[in-house]
């Protein structure tokens, strides 16, 4: 017969250890300067879309108030909401309005046909609808600087133009620089060159025989600039790699960030469960949603809080879930395995 009782010790003992290092490793990131996730949002947000406009061929804006209309909670440059669909799908979307009118929010949504649905979703909604919020969390916070290049590609602008007015706002020094195929496809911009016309810069691929360099994006750049850059992976890498490491850098993307360097382990589902095997270069969440198909998850990156289990043993890297949880999306094994247990739910729909 097995001694469950002193397993069950055992199993303690490792998550507290766990816990311990998990608690350690976000404090020696703090001492470090590093940017730490957001901190968890317990709040629903009812709200109703109000407004819905073309921004570009491919991109709506919404604006969004409480459904009693009262204030909704401050936020500053480069938060952004969780939006529950009426479908049960959330997602993310960078608050792009301004930040001293708390009666509406807005966001502006890029419909992707071969996506998942979650942004036709965006774009089937009409003023009236009902939506709820969890939110606003800051993720990419404007940090105090001498002068600012922000770099937006595509709906990457989202979180850069409320930045944008703020640093004209306080009447310190910036440039942007806006990128995509056409001036057509490129949503918000347009509003702030008419505004800020020594400022905004419009860059299209048609209009000038393709992508631009690194260096005509940080054409000018100094070190006492801090970069802000948003949009597609390959532009935030193309600059991450050009800008000098005196340089501050910072950056927010729309897709998972790709594994550099990973080793394979393993996560066993549940004490006693299955072992699930992660390759060197896919996420846990990869490996656990080709098992588990109904694991939910939505940003992908670490701060939705969406696909954070239970941590029963082992301990992981690169985490950012509080202590006896973690994110499969970005937490990788610290040694060969970690045990998780998973939502009910999902474990019921096997493959």
């Amino acid at each position: 017969m097995t001694d469950v009782a002193p397993r069950r010790t055992r199993l303690m003992q490792r998550a507290e250890k766990a816990a311990a290092l998990a608690a350690a490793e976000a404090r020696r990131r703090a001492r470090r300067g590093g940017t730490r996730p957001p901190a968890p949002v317990d709040r629903d947000l009812p709200v109703r879309v109000v407004e819905v406009a073309v921004e570009a061929p491919d991109a709506v804006g919404l604006r969004l108030e409480h459904r009693d209309r009262s204030d909704l909670p401050a936020w500053r440059p480069g938060a952004h909401v969780d939006v529950v669909l009426p479908s049960g799908r959330v997602r993310q979307y960078s608050l792009c309005g301004d930040p001293r009118d708390r009666s509406t929010y807005r966001i502006a949504v890029r419909r992707i046909d071969d996506g998942d649905g979650g942004s036709k979703e965006m774009h089937a909604l009409t003023p009236g609808d009902a939506l709820v919020l969890r939110g606003p969390r800051n993720a990419f916070p404007l940090v105090r600087a001498q002068q600012y290049l922000f770099v937006a590609g595509g709906i990457g602008i989202t979180p850069l133009a409320p930045m944008a007015r703020a640093a004209a706002a306080s009447g310190i020094p910036w440039r942007l620089v806006h990128t995509g195929r056409d001036l057509a496809s490129l949503p918000l911009s347009a509003a702030l060159l008419a505004q800020y016309p020594a400022h905004v810069r419009r860059r299209s691929d048609t209009g000038h025989g393709g992508r631009p360099s690194a260096a005509e994006l940080l054409n000018g750049l100094t070190g006492d600039t801090a970069v802000y850059v948003c949009g597609p992976p390959p532009m935030i890498e193309l600059l991450r790699a050009a800008v000098p490491a005196t340089v501050a850098f910072h950056s927010e993307r729309f897709s998972p960030p790709p594994v550099r360097a990973g080793r394979p382990f393993t996560v066993r589902v549940g004490v006693d469960g299955p072992a699930v095997e992660v390759a060197a270069d896919r996420s846990a969440l990869h490996a656990i949603r080709a098992a588990y198909p109904a694991v939910p998850y939505s940003c992908q990156q670490g701060f939705c809080g969406t696909c954070h289990v239970p941590l029963l043993a082992g301990g992981t890297t690169g985490d950012t879930a509080g202590p006896g949880r973690t994110a499969l999306c970005v937490a990788r094994a610290a040694g060969t395995e970690i045990v998780v247990d998973l939502p009910a739910a999902a474990r019921s729909m096997q493959r």
